[in-house]
Formats: structure tokens, C-alpha cells, sequence
């Protein structure tokens, strides 16, 4: 296992398959130790969106923490992580990171990565956004996060719901230059003439 593990963090926004399946990816990695902590509202979502269990879960990381526990190792900035990944980020939880609120575990160690330089990214799942939504985000780059709504993309060719979900997160854990096996990346289109100077 790498000394350097990534956090994935689970709140209770819509989509929960993102981090669920995020989590999946990396435990094939034998160099990525996961962390996992979770907002209350996660084991409701998880219920309602997916055919998943929170043990099922809970058993895909290497170590999970629980929500309210403070004193865990990702609560502190001396303990060294490659970053964070907040799959799916919810408003309330971007909102809160804006505005340095640690309500729980989960936005400590969002704030610690932040604080700490490292790279966190959120995916955002809300739509349509109202001027306070964009305001947050913006905030929330500002302070150096990286906001990653999980858009859809089409050039790959998806033939599942599973192929959307991965390509968002193969993205996403680009900036932590871990790679997705099987990830199709956009190249030159075959007919397509470079030209020098254009």
C-alpha cells in the first residue's frame, strides 16, 4: 500500500454510486489506500439510489472513519494524504467548506486538504445552480478546491450507465495521477490534418 492514501468522502447528495464506484476502482489499485468518511444522510441516499448496502460499503475502503469521529487520522494535517476526493459533494457541503465550517469529519478533512495545499476535488451534483450555489463554488475555488461536476461526456462512446460514472471519475482522479484501466481518452480524429502554426 502507497504511504500516501487518497480520501474519498461520501455525502448525502444524489448519486452516491459515484463514490461507491470510485471506491470499487481504486480497491483494485494496490497502490492506493483508501480512506472513507461519510455524512449522516449517506446510508439514506445509499438505500434509496442503490442496491447496495452501507456495510457493502464500508467494506470496499481499507479504512473507514466515522463521521463524527474528530480525533481520526484525517482530522489533522501532519497525518499526509495525496489529497481528497468528495464523490458526490453535495451544496451544503461545498457551502460549508467556503465558509471554513467543520460541521464533521467529513469537512474537516476536506478544510485539512485544503489547508494542508493538497488536491481536492468535488463533484457537485445540483442542478440548476442559483447565484448562491455559484457563489459558494467560486468561493470554494478560490481556496484552491477543484470543482468537478460529474458532466457526461460522449466522445468515449458509452454503452452503460457505468461507463458515464467511470469516465467522470477517471477524470477526476487524473489530478491525483492515478489512472483508470480501460479509460478511453479523446485523441485526433482520424481525417483530422494538423496543421503547424494554426
Amino acid at each position: 500500500m502507497s504511504s500516501r492514501p487518497l480520501v474519498v468522502g461520501l455525502s448525502g447528495a444524489s448519486a452516491p454510486i459515484y463514490g461507491i464506484r470510485l471506491l470499487e476502482l481504486l480497491r483494485a489499485d494496490p497502490e492506493v489506500e483508501t480512506h472513507l468518511v461519510y455524512t449522516r444522510t449517506v446510508p439514506r441516499t445509499v438505500e434509496l439510489e442503490t442496491s447496495y448496502g452501507l456495510d457493502q460499503v464500508r467494506d470496499l475502503a481499507d479504512v473507514v472513519h466515522e463521521p463524527g469521529d474528530m480525533a481520526a487520522a484525517i482530522s489533522s494535517g501532519s497525518f499526509k494524504t495525496r489529497g481528497m476526493i468528495v464523490a458526490p459533494c453535495s451544496v451544503h457541503t461545498a457551502s460549508c467548506l467556503a465558509n471554513s465550517i467543520t460541521k464533521d469529519l467529513l469537512t474537516r478533512a476536506a478544510d485539512v486538504t485544503l489547508k494542508e495545499r493538497r488536491p481536492l476535488v468535488l463533484l457537485v451534483r445540483e442542478s440548476p445552480l442559483h447565484l448562491g450555489h455559484l457563489r459558494r463554488l467560486v468561493e470554494v475555488a478560490e481556496l484552491g478546491a477543484i470543482v468537478a461536476p460529474p458532466i457526461p461526456s460522449f466522445y468515449h462512446r458509452p454503452d452503460s450507465l457505468q461507463d458515464l460514472v467511470d469516465h467522470s471519475l477517471g477524470r477526476a482522479l487524473d489530478v491525483f495521477d492515478i489512472s483508470v484501466q480501460g479509460m478511453k481518452r479523446w485523441s485526433t480524429p482520424a481525417g483530422s490534418v494538423a496543421r503547424r502554426g494554426e
